[in-house]
């Protein structure tokens, strides 16, 4: 199993290499090029934010979180997002890393975890599941992809959620 811990501004090459990755399966994202690490730092919570370590100590998976809404009733919930490396996909890296971050989130006070998936990502939708996400529907054609296999097409996205059930039950 890989090595979870906290991400650093030095793991910021691997992060945004994994990211490609992802941008290049054209399943992934609406992002059609990887932003600078300081445009993708700040638009995530400051914590948690983990990555999965090989057994050779390189990056192979990363997860971060981002807030649904400035609103302070929404402070306990927040956007999954995560990454497994081409290489190390179907090896357990996502299952352990998606489960890390759920850990992490509730000891950061997130009852709530969303995540919004393309319809054609079934590996993903399938993790998510796996790791107590329930799928609430589809948000139909909710964006025009600008690039790859489905340039000019119209992409569904599937909305889950992770509610969970030691913080905000009272």
């Amino acid at each position: 199993m890989p090595n979870i811990r906290a991400m650093t501004d030095r793991d910021a090459g691997a992060v945004l290499d994994i990211y490609q990755q992802g941008i290049d399966t054209g399943h992934a994202t609406f992002e059609s090029t990887v932003p600078g690490w300081a445009d993708f730092d700040a638009g995530k919570l400051k914590a948690p934010r983990l990555v999965a370590e090989g057994a050779d100590g390189e990056v192979v998976g990363w997860a971060v979180l981002s807030p649904t809404s400035s609103r302070c009733v929404y402070g306990g919930v927040a956007e999954i997002t995560i990454y497994v490396a081409s290489a190390a996909q179907g090896q357990g890296v996502g299952r352990t890393l998606l489960t890390a971050m759920a850990e992490a989130s509730e000891a950061e006070g997130i009852w709530t975890l969303v995540a919004g998936i393309m319809r054609e990502n079934e590996a993903s939708i399938r993790l998510h599941r796996t790791c107590g996400f329930e799928l609430l529907g589809y948000r139909k054609r909710l964006g025009k992809m600008s690039y790859g296999p489905m340039q000019g097409q119209w992409r569904d996205i599937a909305w889950m959620e992770r509610r969970s059930d030691v913080v905000g039950v009272d």
